[in-house]
């Protein structure tokens, strides 16, 4: 379908949803909220914000210097923001991925192979996420004691765990099936040193767990700015699931999902609707200063001088 629906249906779906959100709202009660935000607690969670967004960046750095990309941390974080920025015009929260990997390089091939690096790294952090809220919402529902939650969330890992790690030892047997010089064989001989490097997938997973706990941490912060506070197991079941909902891109940079999303998980919990969608509002606005940072970053490096083509570090 032509580019300008697509765009029309994701406003679309913007409007609808922050429409539903609302619609138990009391706007005075929600403007009287809004004045008494205690701005303190909303920069720590700006700053757990960036400081997670860095973390990511350097869990992505990991996973694309092994295939051909040994680039300098800096650069991996000023394209990491610089993701985080178009991603506040791109639909769902991953729209910044495809800038992310055109950016790293500066050839077909090169994006390509960085765009794997993006999905690579995409998928480590939706498993924890998925990991995190699965535990979460198993303790709660069955009243677990730590031991137990933790042992549950280490069998969740491991289950997720598995089965990537198998299809990553798979690649040396998958780039036999094509013939010498078939340019698939050298995309997948390019993948390889993954799989002779376990350890980087244990490492990615790691990081993505810190990662999306400093997530959490960073909506339990902005909760405690509106006066919301809640058991950290709550807040554990609540913010991956809305995270995962808002991959979806079916709105603009996940409004009106993280919204609803908050209404909707956070009202059993005695959490007014007024309060859910102020806190879902100040996250986004964590989200906005955290893409500012990558758009001045971007401005600032128009023509940037570390591009690379990938290059193999094992043969084909």
């Amino acid at each position: 379908m032509p580019p300008w629906v697509g765009l029309l249906l994701r406003v679309g779906g913007t409007a609808g949803l922050m429409a539903f959100a609302l619609r138990s709202v009391e706007w005075p009660q929600l403007f009287s909220l809004l004045r008494t935000i205690d701005w303190a607690w909303w920069l720590a969670a700006l700053g757990v914000a960036m400081c997670v967004h860095t973390i990511a960046a350097l869990r992505w750095a990991a996973l694309a210097r092994p295939i051909g990309f040994p680039l300098p941390t800096s650069v991996f974080i000023r394209r990491f923001f610089e993701g985080a920025f178009f991603s506040l015009c791109l639909p769902s929260s991953i729209g910044g991925d495809v800038i992310k990997a055109y950016r790293l390089s500066d050839s077909t091939s090169g994006r390509l192979l960085a765009g794997c690096t993006v999905l690579a790294d995409r998928l480590a952090g939706l498993t924890a996420l998925g990991v995190l809220a699965g535990t979460a919402l198993a303790a709660t529902e069955w009243s677990l004691p730590w031991f137990q939650t933790l042992l549950l969330g280490a069998g969740l890992l491991l289950a997720a765990w598995l089965p990537m790690r198998l299809g990553i030892a798979s690649l040396p047997r998958l780039a036999g099936a094509f013939s010498e010089g078939h340019p698939a064989k050298r995309f997948i001989a390019q993948l390889l040193p993954y799989s002779e490097q376990p350890g980087l997938l244990t490492h990615a997973f790691l990081w993505s767990l810190l990662v999306q706990v400093g997530s959490t941490l960073t909506v339990v912060l902005v909760g405690k700015s509106l006066g919301v506070t809640l058991s950290l197991l709550t807040w554990f079941a609540v913010v991956p699931l809305v995270a995962l909902a808002m991959v979806l891109p079916i709105t603009v940079s996940g409004v009106g999902i993280r919204e609803s999303g908050l209404e909707f998980l956070l009202a059993p919990h005695g959490v007014a609707a007024e309060k859910a969608v102020a806190i879902g509002l100040l996250w986004f606005l964590t989200t906005i200063c955290c893409g500012l940072v990558g758009g001045v970053l971007f401005l600032l490096d128009r023509n940037p001088r570390y591009t690379t083509k990938p290059t193999s570090t094992t043969s084909s």
